[in-house]
């Protein structure tokens, strides 16, 4: 029997954000046993070197110290010994994000990748966790969530938890201190909602939204679900988003405003945001967490894993998060709508679209989604948000040219029958080649446009044919989302820099600015700070307000420090293209065919 690699973690100084953490090696390698702790971590494609943040590095046996040689920037070798070696380090955690790590005096969360060294050589070993209660007065009453398997701890408590293997050790999170805990059963399935943070949320109604939410998910793949618990971290802040997934557990970043209060009955805007997010990393449980490229089966921690298929993995993702909430009545038929409208503008406005395909972004995450910078919007399309339309473009084709007979639906049960339930890696080409036989359809040539050329997607087409109504206009001010009517006749006419900016004081902070853009045209540079327009500074009102009345085709001068050089510029004003999306249901017979694709229980019947 292989004996278990063991570790603890302790708060051990949670003022300096720092936790103690020890892993001990019963039968070390007699050649000199090495450890490596991971360079990202699954799930957030950016190598984050979480080596940095070790303050300190020892190892012992039996109370004598053992010499460490660092061998790379996060691998270490001790020398050869016979007999049990430990191996301790300090490591800083203020991270306060869904893949890092953070620790203070009112709580602690961490990924395992990055805290827990790899016993290399051994990652198929059974891991054994002890995580110990902080030792002064005021942790007295913390306690501890994750859904990694208890070992004697009690719920909710410190203590001893055990994982399969180190790939399951690092698959969940964990976090401590004074939370709030609500908890329902989905499909049989336990499932604890933990929140870290202030917050007035409505627990009940949260509890019952998620439930509803769960439950489709499940169904959607069929029972029953892959995990025996389910955990939702949530932390609740002032102003934040994002989201990680794991195996049984999932770690959500929201604004505290995100969620609902008591009292409230409508699904607002900013919740129907929160459970967007809750529905992305849950239905990431299937695809991505068991449903995963050949690329990741298993994961190489210590670089870059290349597939071209994220635009899958996270783009059917974003396309089922918001599907699922219409589908599960949380919100109605015009909301999603809405919701569509919008990330098709969003995608209509990134210029990048034109310049990198979808399979380019799914490869290139690692150095340039993930490494975002003032020229992104330019160069890049995001596999999200492209992704998401192509799944939307898939499904509709699929259904269109079966008759309803067959969806994405079906490719996705597929999927979770031939790789999820096996285990086995889905290869670069192996979901084009399913969904044409799923379908019983000829798709190359699709998918050669969609993923592998900057062609524009058929969303009019393919949207017209299933009872909804598309509409491009031009933008009102720089706040228009898209989703809805235009508010203004002079829409038309709107005046448009070309910029992407926030304020700062009374001035602009130039972000981005975007191809063809007026601001390009004129020598505007992202960094410069804006103060003045036609000789007057904006102000408060900012510089949509300042550019309101203007009409396309006006010259203004602007003045704008760039470093502590002031600069004058004169810009040509240029009218707003018609990309803000407006989604309608259509009237007459073609109504029954949207109610076919949100409603996927009309295709059974």
């Amino acid at each position: 029997m292989t004996p278990p690699i063991r570790y603890t973690i302790l708060p051990a100084r949670p003022e300096a954000h720092l936790f103690r953490v020890t892993c001990t090696v019963e039968d070390p390698d007699p050649s000199g046993q090495q450890f490596a702790l991971p360079a990202w971590v699954p799930g957030s494609y950016m190598i984050r070197d979480f080596a940095r943040q070790v303050v300190s590095i020892g190892a012992q046996s039996r109370n004598r110290a053992v010499a460490l040689e660092k061998l790379d920037k996060h691998t270490w070798r001790a020398q050869a010994i016979t007999g049990p070696l430990t191996v301790n380090c300090e490591v800083y955690a203020w991270d306060l994000s869904v893949r890092g790590s953070h620790l203070d005096t009112v709580h602690g969360f961490f990924n395992g990748a990055c805290v827990f060294l790899r016993v290399l050589g051994r990652e198929d070993a059974p891991c054994e966790l002890e995580i110990l209660r902080p030792g002064r007065a005021p942790y007295h009453n913390w306690r501890v969530a994750t859904s990694m398997r208890r070992n004697g701890a009690k719920p909710f408590g410190f203590g001893s938890y055990v994982a399969a293997d180190y790939d399951e050790l690092i698959d969940h999170p964990v976090e401590m201190g004074e939370f709030a805990l609500a908890s329902f059963r989905a499909c049989g399935v336990p499932h604890d909602i933990v929140i870290t943070g202030r917050h007035r949320a409505d627990l009940a109604r949260l509890s019952r939204d998620l439930k509803r939410l769960c439950e489709e998910h499940i169904r959607f793949f069929g029972e029953p679900a892959p995990m025996k618990r389910f955990v939702f971290l949530v932390t609740a802040v002032g102003e934040g988003y994002g989201g990680l997934e794991h195996r049984a557990s999932s770690a959500l970043l929201c604004s505290r405003d995100d969620l609902p209060r008591e009292g409230e009955t409508e699904v607002t805007e900013r919740y129907r945001t929160f459970l967007g997010l809750a529905s992305h990393e849950y239905f990431h449980a299937w695809n991505v967490k068991r449903i995963k490229p050949a690329a990741f089966a298993p994961y190489d921690l210590d670089r870059e894993n290349y597939t071209a298929l994220l635009w899958a993995f996270e783009g059917i993702t974003s396309y089922y998060d918001d599907l699922a909430l219409v589908r599960c009545d949380l919100i109605g038929k015009k909301e999603y709508l809405e919701v569509l409208a919008r990330n098709i503008t969003t995608y209509l406005r990134a210029p990048g679209r034109a310049k990198q395909s979808l399979a380019e972004s799914s490869f290139d995450a690692w150095i340039k989604y993930y490494r975002q910078d003032e020229n992104s919007p330019n160069a890049i399309v995001s596999y999200y948000a492209k992704g998401s339309l192509v799944a939307l473009c898939l499904d509709l084709l699929i259904s269109d040219k079966t008759r309803g007979r067959k969806s994405l639906d079906d490719v996705m049960r597929a999927l979770w029958r031939l790789h999820g339930l096996t285990g086995v890696g889905v290869e670069e080409d192996g979901i084009e080649r399913l969904a044409g036989e799923t379908a019983g359809l000829k798709l190359k040539r699709y998918f050669d446009d969609w993923l592998r050329s900057t062609r524009e997607l058929p969303l009019k087409t393919l949207l017209a044919a299933h009872g909804v109504e598309m509409e491009l206009r031009p933008a009102e001010c720089g706040e228009d989302k898209g989703g809805g009517p235009a508010r203004s006749k002079n829409a038309a006419g709107l005046a448009m820099l070309g910029i992407r900016a926030r304020a700062q004081g009374n001035d602009t902070a130039v972000t981005h600015v975007l191809e063809g853009g007026a601001a390009q045209e004129a020598g505007i540079a992202a960094g410069d700070l804006i103060g003045a327009v036609d000789g007057l500074r904006p102000g408060h009102a900012g510089l949509d307000a300042a550019l309101a009345k203007r009409r396309a085709g006006e010259r203004v001068g602007i003045h704008a420090f760039r470093r502590d050089e002031l600069m004058s510029f004169e810009a040509r004003l240029k009218r707003a293209d018609a990309d803000t999306c407006v989604l309608s249901e259509s009237a007459g017979a073609r109504r029954r065919l949207l109610e076919r694709w949100l409603r996927p229980g009309a295709r059974q019947t």
